[in-house]
């Protein structure tokens, strides 16, 4: 407006508008309700360069989906005017403008709709405003503007679309209302789903507006403690920026992320999703807000391959009997005049119905049908949003019909005075909007103490249908008054995914890591992109995703997937191939010493057995017999009595075996240094001598023996040390000195052994056992000294067999070193069995 001052005599100030703003359909009424919608959804800007008057935002972009809300407003108001029992003998009546989808052109509206039923008669500012409510606006960034434009004069209003959780706030909108759910529960249902798909990688795209930010902040604190991630954030400029956006289609198109949560309208999606075509993207899995999820504009066959699959969160859906014949009555015959009933036309038909020199449409009649197909406009078989307004126009008529009900004195007001019918404030019609409580089509319609309606949403997804466009199919609910993890109902088999696939659509950042590993979260990157790692032996993980690894108990281990712990593998020398083969040496040793036994004994009376003391060399052929065998002590699960027979049983024998050699040599040494006449030595090396010598030497072994297994026996004992994944099971030594004395008193025996059988090694005689003692004790000291590193370093039943072969080869070596020259002769070379000849006096 601008005030000029008249020329005289007068000098009262007019004031005059400098643009007009008309509404799009106006009625007048006893009463008048505001409403805005966004009829168009993009803006052109004029150019401010202040040199002189702008002109007038330019809105274009027709939304036929827009218009059929506007036109659900007039229906409601029109039914109220002719119901008998809401509002009788009154009227309502309407203004309806164009926010054109933007805050700047919704401010427009806001102060245009404040005026009176037209601009031109606009009276002045004294008494009741004539605007009781107003029904708007769509998205939440017009709604804040007009919110606080409207809250000067206290007007209320009742959105029927914006669901940003910032309205929930009564001191900055205390005159705001919404027959929407509040987003708090649509970005709650947003990340339920993507819980319950186990998309743990989204990418977030939202517009520049209330709306869309403070939707992503509340499903960022909505994802807080669980396993989803979000890949990256991108804003849909305001306006629109092709440049801007094909950067977001790029981001979109590199990311990892299949799977992208949109929280936009439908005016900033239209151009973006049009682009996005063109860049060819599949497979990804849009989540779509309430905002732009019912979009007709999408519809389009041209839409499935890259929208198919869509899925997101609608508003309820209802039913209004009368919108479909309603919806059909508007056309450019019965409003000539109004421009925006032109551009129905224009883009329901593609043709001009008032064709004009600089058209570049066809012309047509204006009395087409209107037909099902033109879903954008005549989708009325599950009106949402439409519905939304609908059942606010009539909280608004319910509201003031209780107000008019009031008597006076019992009024809510001062002094308990109720509003006047002729000059009704609108703070008086906000009170009893707080309080409406009605019920449309058995669907109860209230309001909480921040404005709120019931929190409940209808799960949509995208499908192609029978004539190839998109179809909104309901497969599930999200009702918020339900307890907590029963909110959210999903009949998953009626879901199309994206890319037409029937198989949930996966989003992770890295694949699930299998049980047997655990999750390495990579430095510097969301908790969901990290590495698998293999459990270490002997852990475990049993689930998938584990983020450690679990320690088997002591006496189990981890199989080979590292997914479950087994019993430890119970290791020991057993009858395997290992310990056959030692026990088939061992019975051949002992078959050969047997052997060896029988022809010694049926020769006994030749001079080569008598020579060498016929009973030493059974002594030492029975000692042996019993060397050989009790290496088969080892062989087996050790047991109490084998492990305290091992040591003992071969300690014992070979001590019985050294020392009936020892005497043997002892004997031989005397024999043949007795030269001169009359030496006595060897009537202190008699048989019984002899018998005393290997009883004495067995004894002290048999002493040590018995005070070992008093003090420290042997016992089986498992070992977890030596390989952790086994569990060998030995026999413990009980007494680490007992062991060393054994076999350091054996070893003893044999030095001393082979020091004599040394110095007799070259006395006279063909036949001086010396050289063969000696020869038998080089090897069995060469078999026992290369015993102890090898015992030492040997890991589990490997010990038991390296001494069982010690044993073994010790006693091989004295067997054929003593025995083999003897029988050689007795059995092959009977005739070298004389006398002479082992004197070596035979005649040649």
């Amino acid at each position: 407006m601008d005030c000029f001052t008249s020329s005289p005599p007068s000098a009262a100030k007019v004031c005059t508008l400098q643009n007009s703003f008309q509404p799009s359909f106006v009625a007048k009424g006893d009463y008048v309700i505001g409403g805005i919608f966004p009829l168009h959804y993009n803006q052109e800007m004029p150019d401010l360069n202040c040199t002189y008057r702008a002109l007038p935002v330019k809105c274009n972009g027709f939304d036929p989906r827009a218009f059929r809300w506007a036109q659900t407003m007039r229906l409601a108001v029109e039914e109220i005017n002719q119901s008998a029992d809401l509002l009788p003998n009154y009227t309502l009546g309407y203004k309806i403008f164009d926010s054109c989808a933007y805050p700047l052109t919704g401010q427009r509206a806001a102060l245009a709709v404040l005026n009176g039923p037209s601009e031109d008669d606009s009276p002045m500012c004294q008494g009741a405003s004539p605007l009781l409510a107003v029904i708007g606006e769509s998205g939440s960034a017009q709604s804040i503007v007009v919110s606080r434009i409207l809250q000067p004069f206290r007007i209320p209003m009742i959105s029927y679309f914006s669901s940003c959780a910032c309205f929930t706030d009564r001191r900055e909108y205390p005159t705001f209302f919404r027959v929407i759910p509040n987003d708090d529960y649509q970005v709650k249902a947003i990340a339920q789903l993507l819980v319950r798909f186990k998309w743990t990688w989204v990418g977030l795209v939202r517009g520049d507006h209330e709306y869309g930010r403070f939707a992503v902040q509340g499903l960022l604190k909505e994802l807080q403690g669980t396993k989803v991630c979000v890949a990256y954030q991108e804003m849909i400029p305001l306006l629109y920026n092709r440049q801007r956006a094909l950067e977001i289609m790029e981001v979109m198109r590199w990311s990892s992320a299949k799977v992208v949560v949109v929280f936009s309208a439908e005016g900033e999606m239209t151009p973006f999703l049009r682009d996005y075509m063109t860049q060819n993207i599949t497979g990804i899995q849009w989540v779509a807000s309430e905002a732009w999820v019912t979009a007709s504009v999408f519809t389009g066959s041209e839409f499935y391959p890259y929208l198919g699959g869509t899925i997101g969160f609608g508003i309820r859906k209802g039913h209004i009997s009368r919108l479909s014949l309603y919806l059909q009555t508007v056309n450019p015959q019965m409003y000539p005049n109004n421009i925006l009933v032109k551009e129905l036309w224009e883009a329901l038909y593609g043709c001009n119905p008032s064709p004009s020199p600089g058209s570049q449409l066809p012309p047509c009649s204006g009395q087409e049908s209107l037909l099902e197909q033109h879903s954008a406009y005549m989708n009325t078989s599950s009106p949402r949003v439409a519905y939304n307004v609908y059942k606010a126009v009539y909280a608004v008529a319910h509201s003031l019909h209780n107000l008019l009900l009031c008597k006076p004195g019992t009024g809510p007001f001062q002094n308990n005075s109720c509003a006047q019918s002729n000059n009704i404030y609108p703070w008086q019609l906000q009170y009893y909007l707080q309080e409406v409580k009605f019920n449309i089509a058995e669907e109860e319609v209230n309001f909480d103490l921040k404005g709120d309606s019931i929190p409940y949403y209808d799960i949509l997804n995208w499908q192609r249908g029978t004539d190839g466009n998109i179809e909104f199919v309901n497969v599930g609910l999200f009702d918020g008054t339900k307890p907590a993890g029963e909110e959210l109902v999903i009949q998953e088999d009626r879901i199309m995914w994206a890319g037409h696939q029937s198989e949930v659509q996966v989003s992770v950042c890295s694949a699930s890591c299998l049980p047997g590993s655990r999750k390495a979260v990579r430095r510097g990157e969301p908790v969901c992109c990290f590495d698998c790692v293999p459990c270490d032996s002997g852990k475990i993980s049993n689930q998938t995703n584990s983020i450690e690894c679990s320690l088997c108990p002591e006496d189990f281990w981890s199989n080979n997937d590292r997914a479950a712990c087994i019993p430890k593998k119970v290791e020991f020398l057993a009858y395997d191939s290992l310990g056959i083969t030692l026990t088939v040496i061992s019975v051949v040793g002992a078959c050969l010493t047997i052997a060896v036994f029988a022809v010694f004994f049926y020769h006994r009376n030749t001079v080569i057995v008598r020579v060498n003391n016929s009973e030493l060399s059974f002594f030492i052929l029975f000692a042996l017999t019993l060397c050989f065998l009790c290496s088969l002590l080892f062989i087996g699960e050790p047991t109490i009595w084998s492990c305290l027979l091992r040591h003992t049983a071969f300690s014992i024998t070979f001590s019985l075996c050294i020392s009936c050699i020892l005497g043997k040599t002892l004997v031989v040494l005397a024999a043949f240094t007795a030269t001169r006449p009359g030496d006595n030595i060897m009537k202190w090396l008699g048989p019984k001598q002899q018998r005393a010598i290997i009883f004495m030497s067995t004894l002290i072994q048999v002493v040590i023996c018995t005070a070992w297994l008093i003090d420290s026996p042997p016992s089986p004992s498992p070992n977890t040390q030596y390989e952790r994944s086994k569990i060998i099971l030995e026999c413990s030594v009980g007494s680490s000195i007992a062991f060393w004395c054994v076999l350091g008193y054996i070893g003893l025996q044999a030095c001393l052994c082979f020091v004599l059988a040394f110095l007799a090694r070259t006395l006279p005689g063909n036949f001086n056992e010396a050289k063969f003692i000696t020869f038998s004790m080089l090897i069995f000291c060469a078999v026992w000294l290369a015993f102890i590193p090898a015992y030492i370093s040997s890991p589990g039943k490997y010990a038991d067999a390296v001494e069982s072969f010690a044993i073994l080869a010790s006693s091989f070596g004295l067997l054929f070193c003593l025995f083999a020259p003897k029988c050689y002769i007795i059995l092959v070379k009977p005739e070298k069995n004389t006398k002479q000849h082992l004197m070596g006096k035979e005649n040649k």
